[in-house]
């Protein structure tokens, strides 16, 4: 599979949203689209990172931007960490890691001399025709959700 470059079409999917319906990249054409993939609910660096984008969500709406959370966890789930830590973003289910895969960052670690496959914290900006102006990968969460409204705020 080929890298992901800035300025390609960013890959579309359609996958279950927290709010039941199923979502697609394409149903946001018009707007600027954040799409951080983290690895699991309700972890601590999840939770920091989740409650980042959702503080810098108010900024982000008046700058034309959604964000958009993509783990492996269950739709159940999804709904659990929302209630939990006030999110006013959809997240999606991606428990086959189809979309993990199209973007990237589903890839092999290594933890205590162990190797597996597993999610790669990444954040891509989308732009509003569907072009992916920046992306993060390996990403540090903190002051990551600056960063990226820091560049959000230039568009």
């Amino acid at each position: 599979m080929t890298q992901l470059q800035v300025g390609d079409q960013a890959p579309d999917f359609q996958l279950m949203a927290s709010n039941g319906e199923m979502v697609s990249l394409s149903d946001y054409r018009g707007k600027n689209v954040v799409l951080y993939f983290y690895p699991k609910n309700m972890t601590t660096a999840c939770i920091q990172e989740s409650c980042d984008f959702r503080d810098a969500n108010k900024e982000m709406l008046q700058h034309n931007t959604v964000i958009l959370g993509i783990s492996l966890d269950t739709i159940k789930s999804h709904q659990n960490f929302i209630a939990k830590k006030e999110l006013p973003f959809l997240l999606l289910a991606d428990t086959e890691h189809a979309v993990c895969e199209l973007y990237g960052v589903w890839q092999l670690k290594k933890l205590y001399g162990r190797e597996y496959m597993g999610l790669v914290r990444s954040t891509f900006l989308i732009d509003t025709a569907g072009k992916l102006v920046q992306e993060w990968r390996k990403v540090r969460v903190k002051d990551h959700a600056q960063q990226v409204l820091n560049v959000v705020q230039q568009l």
